[in-house]
């Protein structure tokens, strides 16, 4: 296990300088000036250009080489600056982050480990099980086909406009307070719904396609033949047969984890939930430089974090990786 950490220590800090340096470029090459929406904001003030100037000066320091700016971006980064958000001024952009990361976590993570669990149980169940098979799968097909952005749309009709259930834009009521109160967290829970539903869903197909299709495949593999012919009961062989077909799963969701953030970000621009996804288009929107700099950050970490926890639930879960660097050594 020492081998395999090494080398992911190695490989993810070389990803996320690459993802970090892309990052530090690509809003300094977008088209547009966003010094003049910041002094639509300031023309009531005198001298509000000429602070505007300052500020965006001080920051991104373009009166420097691309070299300097390209170190200094990194030093402001060690220290946790990320700069003033032009969107919100004077709101530093690391206090937004850190007020918006918490509506992701509340609803990617529920979503994307409950659609993997239950997608996983249930294509399970349908590759063992023909009759259900035939009824189910249609259903998985769909919702799998289906992109977050459309499914969020239908959502929004069906259980907002139609039936007038849920509430469909924003995290809490308008008129809400936050707090641990009862009335607040019930209002809340609304709001969080069906973000979380649209990402449940359209999760849940793709995970159940999957594993229907492996326990298919590991049916006919020689060892199930071999423990049926020696008199195994059927609960056993698909005990084994789950345990051999959840491993590219776990690979799966580590590739599917850009797709994943990406839905979410398409979600949440459908319904107004201030996670790092609206963030982001709203700074897109507005050319926050920095504001936009910060959420990339945010979600590059997320992302890396989370390849590296499904790398080490992998080497746990098959032996054959640790067997692999045993024979190396």
């Amino acid at each position: 296990m020492g081998k395999y950490f090494a080398k992911k220590l190695v490989i993810y800090p070389a990803t996320f300088f690459v993802a970090v340096t892309i990052n530090w470029a690509v809003p300094r090459f977008m088209p547009g000036d966003p010094i003049l929406s910041m002094i639509a904001q300031f023309q009531g003030l005198e001298g509000g250009q000429q602070i505007i100037q300052e500020r965006f000066i001080e920051n991104f320091g373009l009166d420097q080489s691309l070299i300097i700016q390209y170190f200094e971006f990194w030093r402001s980064l060690f220290r946790g600056d990320l700069g003033i958000s032009l969107m919100i001024y004077p709101r530093p952009v690391f206090d937004i982050i850190k007020s918006s990361i918490i509506y992701d976590i509340i609803i990617v993570f529920p979503a994307v480990s409950l659609s993997w669990i239950v997608g996983n149980k249930a294509g399970a169940y349908s590759g063992f099980n023909k009759k259900a098979d035939s009824f189910v799968m249609p259903f998985f097909y769909f919702l799998a086909s289906s992109p977050y952005f459309w499914f969020a749309i239908v959502v929004v009709y069906v259980f907002g406009f139609r039936f007038g259930v849920f509430p469909t834009s924003h995290a809490y009521g308008t008129g809400m307070t936050p707090g641990f109160t009862l009335p607040f967290i019930i209002n809340f829970i609304r709001h969080w719904f069906l973000p979380f539903f649209t990402m449940f869903l359209v999760g849940l197909g793709g995970w159940a396609i999957g594993m229907r299709n492996m326990i298919i495949y590991e049916k006919k593999a020689n060892y199930s033949e071999y423990m049926k012919a020696l008199g195994a009961k059927d609960k056993l062989v698909r005990r084994y047969a789950f345990r051999n077909g959840v491993l590219p799963q776990v690979t799966g969701l580590a590739i599917q984890l850009g797709t994943i953030i990406s839905g979410a970000i398409l979600v949440q621009m459908v319904f107004s939930y201030p996670g790092l996804g609206y963030r982001m288009v709203q700074a897109v929107q507005t050319q926050d430089f920095f504001l936009l700099q910060g959420c990339f950050l945010a979600l590059i970490t997320m992302a890396l974090a989370a390849n590296f926890i499904v790398d080490i639930v992998y080497m746990i879960i098959d032996p054959s990786i640790r067997a692999s660097y045993e024979e190396e050594g």
